[in-house]
């Protein structure tokens, strides 16, 4: 009788620990570990421009779900700004970034709000073609310099090159 009881006490023991792990198996959710796959893509509101005038340029980055990146101005130190250099050859003369308004988050690796784009951000500059340039087809590099992050942790930053064409008659 003594080994009966002792059996039936040890599968009760057994199926409370195993009840009660089963709800942190089931509602425990995975955090994205690896860095995401960000879209950066550029275009320009006109390919062809005429000597002395202008256009408007953008990049985008296109931040999937889960993740997000910090803004061009963090509100801590230790992370990376979103940066944006465009290269303006040929006396091609490239106006400020204007950089998308960003979003105030709360994360597990920061005590504070920590400023950040999610989704899709878009930056915007202006290129002005001196009335002298030179007639032909010019390639506008940019360097988009950025850090995402997960809810959980941030990686390193990453420099993304784009190319933008424009043709100036």
């Amino acid at each position: 009788m003594k080994q009966e009881s002792f059996v039936r006490q040890c599968m009760q023991l057994f199926f409370c620990a195993t009840l009660m792990m089963l709800p942190h198996s089931f509602y425990a959710t995975s955090v994205p570990q690896s860095a995401p796959n960000i879209g950066v893509n550029g275009k320009l509101s006109a390919n062809n421009v005429k000597r002395g005038g202008s256009v408007r340029g953008t990049v985008a980055m296109d931040i999937p779900s889960g993740y997000h990146v910090n803004s061009n101005r963090p509100l801590e130190k230790f992370l990376v700004a979103t940066e944006l250099k465009i290269e303006s050859p040929n006396g091609l003369r490239v106006g400020p970034v204007t950089y998308p308004r960003a979003l105030l988050r709360n994360f597990k690796f920061s005590k504070t709000r920590v400023s950040v784009y999610e989704g899709r951000a878009v930056m915007s500059f202006n290129v002005t073609v001196p009335a002298k340039a030179p007639t032909g087809s010019v390639e506008l590099k940019g360097r988009l310099r950025y850090q995402s992050c997960n809810d959980s942790l941030c990686f390193p930053p990453k420099t993304q090159e784009v190319s933008l064409w424009l043709t100036v008659n």
